[in-house]
């Protein structure tokens, strides 16, 4: 009985301090943007902003992080989250997808939409894509390292070594190995990924779509350890390290918040392509089309 007890209370207090921290959390408005939320599949629009916004310089992991500089914000990672009573589906949107930017009538990469504020970014989305947004939760890349490392790491499954000397990615040995976190964001962030086969550098010509691909099976690895912790201070140490870090819609509440991560818990989310094809804008640039047909049922898992 004074086992339960305090396994109570300790839950109870677990709570509190999950609502304290919470509240710290900076809200975005999202302008009436966001499609009323059903009874069940909710979609989330999960984002990895490159904002370098509070990293020091100094950091012995600013390289991971700066890149190449600080330069305007974009979205790194774009990525559909729906959550159900009977399971969840993700999607991830590569950033060189070129769309018409909601609000301003000019097209151009879907990345460079959150520049007028994540309501476009949904705006944008909702319009080219025909998926309704219900939530927005927007994570930088400082708040992307102390999550990995909150976690303890991340273990991704290497077929072969594997680098990328723009990114930081060092990985000298194939099978599972485990990411701190500067490593986890140098793995998602390659865009010139070379593996090590047969003594031969081979690199991933696939560039945006590679990195899609590599950004899922990072999501999903996260999220099954995120689904294992039940140590309530490592929660309490992932929850106050990512506070800072974290911006959401202002209709989320913490309820929302523990029934999406319940309803994931149960299991792995199913992933979904987004089918596209490369081309060349009139401008020179290479972008990435919507295949409008063969994405149909792939956006119907959101609708």
């Amino acid at each position: 009985m004074l086992a339960l007890v305090l396994l109570l209370v300790a839950a109870a207090g677990e709570l509190l301090y999950l609502r304290s921290v919470w509240r710290s959390v900076e809200r975005a408005s999202m302008e009436g943007s966001l499609a009323a939320e059903p009874a069940d599949g909710i979609n989330y629009l999960i984002v990895g902003s490159d904002s370098r916004e509070g990293v020091d310089p100094d950091d012995p992991n600013a390289g991971s992080i700066l890149g190449g500089g600080l330069g305007s914000q974009r979205t790194d990672t774009i990525v559909l989250l729906n959550v159900s009573a009977n399971g969840s589906t993700m999607m991830a949107i590569p950033r060189d997808l070129f769309v018409t930017i909601a609000d301003t009538g000019s097209s151009g990469r879907i990345n460079a939409a959150i520049q007028g504020g994540p309501a476009r970014l949904v705006r944008t989305i909702e319009a080219n894509l025909g998926v309704p947004v219900h939530h927005f939760v927007a994570v930088d890349f400082v708040g992307f390292v102390g999550l990995v490392d909150a976690l303890g790491g991340v273990t991704i499954d290497f077929p072969h070594p594997a680098f990328d000397r723009k990114s930081g990615l060092d990985v000298g040995q194939a099978g599972p190995q485990n990411l701190d976190g500067p490593q986890a964001l140098a793995y998602v962030r390659s865009r010139t990924y070379t593996e090590i086969i047969d003594g031969a550098e081979v690199v991933d010509r696939r560039s945006d779509l590679g990195r899609v691909e590599r950004q899922q099976d990072f999501l999903r690895a996260v999220l099954g350890d995120a689904r294992s912790v039940r140590n309530p201070f490592t929660v309490n140490r992932v929850a106050s390290g990512m506070s800072d870090h974290l911006v959401v819609d202002d209709q989320m509440g913490i309820r929302d918040v523990l029934r999406m991560m319940q309803r994931l818990a149960r299991q792995s989310p199913e992933t979904v392509v987004l089918p596209t094809r490369p081309f060349t804008t009139e401008g020179g640039a290479q972008v990435l089309g919507l295949e409008a047909e063969a994405a149909q049922p792939s956006l119907d898992r959101f609708r």
